[in-house]
């Protein structure tokens, strides 16, 4: 009567919200979702959750179903790496890069659980590489690369993680701070702050200020999203990044945040590793827990399908 798939099912609604967003997460049509949540209601007798709240207010029923799911899932994810163990799969290596600055909030909790898990694996994030990160794949002098921008390279999967929003981060008394959404001219004037990368590789670029052909009146680089954010409270520019990045400095009402234009810029943040490597338990597991954490540590992601 009930199945994996319905526990896995209820987290991903619980996680996300909203039925839209849990079908993409565990990859089924928001159809194919609502008619197994239904035909479980049916067996089980009773509804599991309110329609039409968001989020998701869940029954007594669905509550225990919950509470049942967090404590199976985690014991079969165990129970999955233990097997890999005993088929011999767990050594190996896994040496990372990141071209996103802001991915530590999730990703060292990520690789502190995978250690945990994994002891037999060797991790490392190398610091001081000066060589294009993607390539390094290919060379084998990185076994994964966390990037938005994948590159049609051979020999090398993209498993994306969430889609998340950039947001133009603006002090509270700037004058586009009461402003529902900015488009490409508003930032005409604006000193607009980045990371000190290339702009081909900044979405604010290439997805908002290049379509319109548009150039801020000046552009600043800060190495620290902290260092933004002082920059940007205390009116000496403005900066886009993803929503998340913000999430601290908004709740404390340190600066305002705006889409980027009407319909707002999603990008995918994926975890690139090489073909041959999709297979092995630990790198599945890492790239699943990496999903995992970042959707219980971020606020205002997206699943990302396969």
């Amino acid at each position: 009567m009930l199945e994996l798939r319905h526990l896995r099912t209820l987290i991903a609604l619980r996680d996300t919200g909203s039925l839209v967003e849990a079908a993409e997460r565990v990859h089924l049509t928001q159809s194919a979702l609502s008619h197994q949540i239904k035909d479980l209601e049916s067996r089980l007798g009773m509804p599991l959750f309110t329609r039409k709240t968001r989020p998701v207010a869940f029954t007594h029923a669905g509550e225990r179903l919950l509470t049942l799911a967090e404590q199976v899932l985690p014991q079969l994810r165990v129970a999955e790496r233990d097997l890999a163990r005993l088929a011999g799969n767990e050594h190996g290596r896994l040496h990372m890069a990141i071209e996103c600055h802001s991915c530590f909030q999730w990703l060292m909790p990520t690789v502190d659980h995978f250690r945990n898990h994994w002891p037999e694996v060797e991790v490392d994030i190398p610091s001081g590489q000066n060589f294009d990160l993607l390539p390094g794949l290919t060379r084998e002098a990185l076994d994964l690369v966390i990037t938005d921008n994948p590159q049609p390279l051979p020999g090398v999967h993209y498993a994306p993680l969430f889609r998340y929003e950039g947001l133009l981060a603006v002090s509270k008394q700037h004058a586009l701070a009461g402003r529902t959404w900015v488009e490409p001219d508003d930032l005409a004037a604006e000193t607009l702050i980045v990371y000190p990368v290339d702009h081909s590789r900044l979405d604010v670029f290439t997805q908002f200020l290049d379509p319109a052909k548009v150039q801020p009146r000046e552009v600043r680089s800060a190495e620290l999203t902290v260092m933004m954010m002082q920059l940007v409270a205390s009116g000496r520019g403005v900066c886009a990044l993803p929503n998340w990045a913000l999430t601290e400095y908004l709740e404390r009402d340190y600066v305002k945040a705006l889409p980027l234009g009407r319909d707002g810029v999603w990008s995918t943040l994926y975890a690139a590793i090489r073909e041959e490597s999709r297979e092995l338990p630990w790198m599945e597991d890492f790239i699943r827990t990496a999903r995992d954490t970042s959707f219980a540590v971020l606020n205002g992601i997206k699943p990302a399908g396969d």
